[in-house]
């Protein structure tokens, strides 16, 4: 068997026997320790070669291996044979072997999943009171909390008298499309009420109005106001 790799190529003894018994092609479990003792001292001997220092824990295993090598090639007597069974000097071996290998796939699992979450990027947390100084409402007395609260309860109003409409529609509205909509009827009617905006009571339309207020009194294209508390709350046209 050509050898052609280096100590770097494995993380100890055992992830050196897993290789070798996997190109082997040899089963796990019923492991050719003489082929297998060769192959490995075979690599330690190419390491010595190339000067390179051998960690103690190969060694070790060589030692090992060899110990195993020798008993069953030992002759067994015919009498010990029949009065108890020896017991098989590989058994320790392929135990370790095994969960070895085990945590070598949960190994690779979990840097899996940590090549996974690197690709994920979350925003670290911020002042709240910051987010909503960004989002105020422009030329406003009426708070994006306020405008909120009054669209939750007319939803609510709509609930309780009828439901709104589910039906899926071929015809998709934009926030583009409600925002003309909306410049035109200010433009005829200069004044209207928030809640008058919203004359399809469909939840898409309803959804996309409300945005598209929201947008518009960001962007200064028009002003909501409410004179006293529980007062109905209006849109109109903005002049500054």
């Amino acid at each position: 068997m050509n050898i052609d790799f280096t100590l770097n190529d494995f993380s100890g003894p055992l992830d050196l026997l897993l290789h070798l018994i996997k190109e082997s092609k040899m089963n796990i479990f019923d492991i050719q320790i003489e082929q297998i003792t060769n192959q490995y001292l075979e690599y330690i001997e190419k390491m010595e070669q190339m000067n390179l220092t051998i960690a103690s824990s190969y060694l070790v295993m060589a030692s090992e291996l060899i110990e195993m090598k020798s008993k069953l090639l030992l002759p067994r007597h015919e009498e010990e044979n029949e009065s108890e069974e020896e017991e098989d000097p590989r058994e320790n071996l392929i135990q370790r072997l095994l969960e070895y290998q085990q945590y070598k796939e949960i190994t690779k699992t979990l840097k899996e999943k940590e090549n996974e979450r690197h690709e994920v990027y979350t925003k670290p947390g911020e002042n709240l009171s910051n987010y909503v100084e960004e989002h105020m409402i422009k030329n406003s007395d009426v708070s994006l909390d306020d405008l909120v609260d009054a669209f939750q309860k007319f939803l609510q109003r709509q609930k309780e008298n009828r439901p709104l409409h589910t039906k899926v529609t071929t015809k998709e509205i934009s926030i583009e499309e409600r925002r003309r909509d909306i410049k035109k009827i200010l433009k005829e009617h200069q004044k209207i009420s928030f809640f008058k905006l919203f004359d399809v009571l469909t939840k898409e339309y309803v959804v996309v109005t409300f945005l598209t207020i929201l947008e518009m009194a960001k962007k200064g294209e028009l002003r909501i106001t409410q004179e006293n508390n529980f007062d109905e709350i209006m849109c109109e046209v903005n002049y500054e």
